[in-house]
């Protein structure tokens, strides 16, 4: 018998994995969501989400993609986990992600199969829309040059793209790198980490969308969770699975203080200032390795944004 089973649980309630049937609506996440949209539904251009590791950054960009009607936007989402990108690399994966089928192989022919498919965009009554998630990534001067000089491209005063740039708060050092394009900033927000009561509301909502019973933790167990991860979303899901985990196999019919005590110290947490250490040493660095990694996973308007739970394996 697993966990699952003793708590008579349909789902894992608790994994990391991006699952839109958890998604949890919080009002750091609310107003994030209504800010990014104002500025692409209003063709401002550039907007910035920044937030700290595991706040959902992620999970807002798949919102946001998934809230842009196919009918009004020509959207793509980009997901990098590489640094070693060159320009040609990033405007080769945005014209792949307009729509571009077969891209040319010099820059400046290359610039003109954009110019143009932006320009059909339009056309068609849409509005041409490129997320980046870890958008910190991008940490040349050339690469914010690239994004500045797509900015530039308009038409009767309508931009003809507009840029989303999820990511660590690293992404507004590398918009320092180009001043010009950092004035151009139109919107920014920043992701917060939950309350003590949103932590409350949002483990009992993953309980119930398990099929789980939604008080199975008690407010003062959440409060020594809060208390321990910070109200990180991605830390509380994995202290939660731990807590479960550990009350299974105690053969106890509820998460206790005492147990998340026992997590606490399993996973490092007991201590003063350990969420984000611990975080560090979960999920790595914000760059650990990625020099290593050749590969990145971009979705277009015909593929499949679930594709991404893997884009890791594929590498």
């Amino acid at each position: 018998m697993s966990y699952l089973d003793y708590f008579h649980l349909e789902l894992e309630p608790f994994s990391n994995a991006p699952d839109r049937r958890f998604y949890f609506a919080n009002d750091s996440h609310d107003q994030a969501l209504e800010r990014v949209k104002f500025a692409v539904e209003n063709r401002r251009g550039l907007a910035v989400c920044v937030g700290a590791i595991g706040c959902g950054k992620t999970t807002l960009s798949r919102r946001l993609y998934d809230a842009l009607d196919e009918d009004k936007f020509a959207r793509g989402l980009l997901v990098v986990i590489h640094s070693d990108v060159t320009a040609d690399w990033l405007l080769i994966k945005i014209a792949q992600l307009l729509g571009v089928h077969e891209t040319a192989p010099r820059k400046l022919e290359l610039l003109g199969q954009i110019y143009q498919r932006l320009r059909e965009i339009d056309n068609q009554g849409r509005t041409a829309v490129i997320m980046i998630d870890e958008a910190q990534m991008f940490g040349t001067r050339e690469l914010m040059e690239e994004f500045r000089g797509m900015l530039n491209l308009e038409v009767q005063g309508r931009k003809l793209v507009n840029f989303v740039f999820f990511g660590l708060p690293e992404v507004e050092d590398n918009l320092r790198l180009d001043e010009p394009l950092r004035q151009r900033v139109a919107v920014r927000c920043r992701l917060e980490p939950m309350s003590s009561a949103t932590c409350m509301n949002y483990i009992s909502h993953r309980l119930a969308v398990s099929k789980g019973n939604p008080s199975l933790f008690k407010p003062d167990v959440v409060e020594k969770i809060h208390n321990f991860t910070g109200g990180v979303p991605r830390l509380v899901n994995t202290f939660c699975d731990n807590m479960l985990l550990e009350t299974w196999q105690a053969k106890q019919t509820q998460p206790t203080e005492a147990i998340a005590e026992k997590v606490a110290k399993n996973l490092d947490l007991d201590k003063p200032d350990r969420s984000k250490s611990i975080l560090d040493e979960l999920l790595g660095p914000p760059n650990a390795g990625v020099n290593k990694v050749n590969a990145a996973w971009s979705v277009g308007k015909t593929g499949s944004l679930d594709k991404v739970l893997g884009f890791l394996d594929e590498a």
